[in-house]
């Protein structure tokens, strides 16, 4: 007792537990645990802590060390199926996820992105530096189109590193262009983690859409100045290849002929929502068919295509709500144990200037990407910190017309922070997505050096979302103001 004793003059027995839930997950995953796995044996076990060990002991701890009862039996389980079948499943929002996950994997059969590649570093080819140029905007036009960034880093990566290392281009600076522009589709809307953020706050997935299109574009603004700067500071690392042709009409003819029709599928997509003329849900749906048009058109349509894209959308999309699922009855459990009131209460606790609570929220969830993916993160911490940031005054526009900035400007700097998880070792799934594709003589230490600048980029245009939140409000007052 004298152990429980001490414990009590520092945290209480629900604390205790709620750290050791963290640490305990954290652990599996060390021990290569699936996450889902992961997460579901973590909430059974604490599940069945509390009602077989917690429970009947409780007056034994009382006078000892404080502890409210759990609420967690059986019966109150049954909650997580009627949250599961009934605001997931049943969800329409959540219909937006596998069109667009198919969408952007049919654009990746369609030959879109080769003819893009092969037209742009025509025109772009004599200037130093011109296919990392080529890379970063062919990255800016994807994640526009798809949302995916899997798809987008392997195809980037494929296409452009066999390229950047014949030219003569630095090891790190061509696997850091195409790794940071891969990962633009995790924010230029459509994307899917807003997708997932938009079900978890509650809030209009257009505002979020319309609020991440300004940020999106500052990041790709941000890597494009980066690569021209670079190659003025240190031409060797991106030399202009020997035998490069001039700019002509013709050539530029091929780069409108291949940038136009994903140009018109973005415009079809985000036009319609931003007119207000289609739902997410349903411009998700233009998105898929104008996706399979597209590839129909090029002639790389056919049945075992079709059938490849389906499998891959079905396990893309599979794993992301089963890890969907199993977050819920983590998260359920957290709260259970007052998991919620306990993490708000030790944020609030620290600072007392709300702009301070919202940057230590933003450290807590980049330190969180260095381990876990940006569905757990989403999943897990965005819920418990909601009622923190609408308990804040906070200065955010809203035009009079955007409901509740103070949570669209939230969300969309936490998508900007989670940007950089995949690029982050040792969970950066777009630095492994492009090990895998790359040439011998690439190793992960060439990747790990290369992104760094990107990362830090990152951070600057987080800062500038910060300290500019109308950026991220002043698009859907517009939509709305119509």
């Amino acid at each position: 007792m004298g152990l429980l004793g001490f414990i009590g003059q520092i945290m209480t027995l629900n604390e205790l537990v709620v750290l050791v839930m963290f640490l305990t997950f954290i652990w599996m995953l060390f021990r290569g645990i699936p996450v889902a796995f992961a997460l579901v044996g973590v909430s059974l076990i604490y599940a069945l802590f509390a009602e077989i060990f917690l429970d009947p002991y409780r007056r034994a701890f009382e006078d000892i060390i404080e502890f409210d009862r759990t609420g967690i039996d059986y019966q109150r389980l049954s909650v997580l199926s009627n949250r599961l079948f009934g605001n997931i499943v049943q969800n329409p929002v959540l219909v937006a996820l596998p069109m667009f996950i198919y969408m952007g994997l049919m654009l990746d059969q369609s030959g879109v992105a080769q003819r893009m590649m092969v037209s742009m570093q025509k025109l772009f080819g004599g200037l130093r530096g011109g296919l990392a140029l080529t890379v970063l905007l062919i990255g800016i036009i994807l994640a526009a189109s798809t949302g995916v960034i899997g798809a987008s880093v392997t195809l980037l990566g494929v296409m452009a590193l066999p390229q950047m290392m014949q030219q003569g281009y630095s090891k790190e600076i061509s696997t850091g262009t195409i790794a940071a522009a891969g990962t633009l589709g995790i924010l230029i809307p459509p994307s899917i983690m807003l997708v997932i953020m938009s079900d978890q706050l509650a809030i209009s997935l257009g505002d979020l859409f319309m609020g991440a299109l300004f940020p999106g574009l500052i990041l790709g603004g941000l890597y494009i100045a980066f690569i021209v700067v670079f190659g003025l500071i240190k031409p060797s690392a991106m030399p202009v290849p020997p035998d490069a042709g001039e700019i002509s009409w013709p050539i530029v003819k091929e780069v409108l002929l291949a940038v136009v029709p994903p140009l018109f599928l973005i415009l079809l997509v985000l036009g319609s929502i931003f007119a207000g003329l289609a739902t997410p849900t349903e411009a998700s749906g233009l998105g898929a068919m104008g996706a399979t048009l597209l590839a129909l058109a090029n002639g790389k349509l056919s049945f075992k295509v079709f059938k490849e894209v389906a499998r891959s959308t079905l396990n893309t999309a599979g794993y992301i709500v089963g890890i969907f699922l199993a977050a819920n009855f983590f998260a359920l459990v957290l709260r259970r144990y007052g998991g919620d009131e306990i993490v708000q209460s030790h944020v609030l606790g620290i600072f007392e200037n709300p702009y301070m609570i919202v940057l230590f929220i933003l450290f807590i969830v980049f330190l969180l990407g260095f381990l876990l993916d940006w569905i757990e993160i989403t999943i897990i911490i965005m819920p418990l910190m909601l009622p923190i940031i609408q308990g804040l005054t906070l200065a955010v526009p809203s035009f009079d017309v955007v409901a509740d900035p103070s949570v669209v400007w939230f969300a969309i700097l936490v998508a900007v922070t989670l940007q950089t998880s995949f690029l982050t070792p040792p969970v950066g799934f777009a630095l492994f997505y492009l090990k895998g594709v790359c040439p011998p003589g690439v190793s992960l230490g060439h990747i790990y050096r290369g992104v760094i600048p990107f990362v830090l980029l990152q951070l600057t245009g987080l800062a500038i979302v910060f300290m500019f939140p109308a950026l991220t409000t002043w698009l859907p007052s517009v939509a709305y103001g119509n």
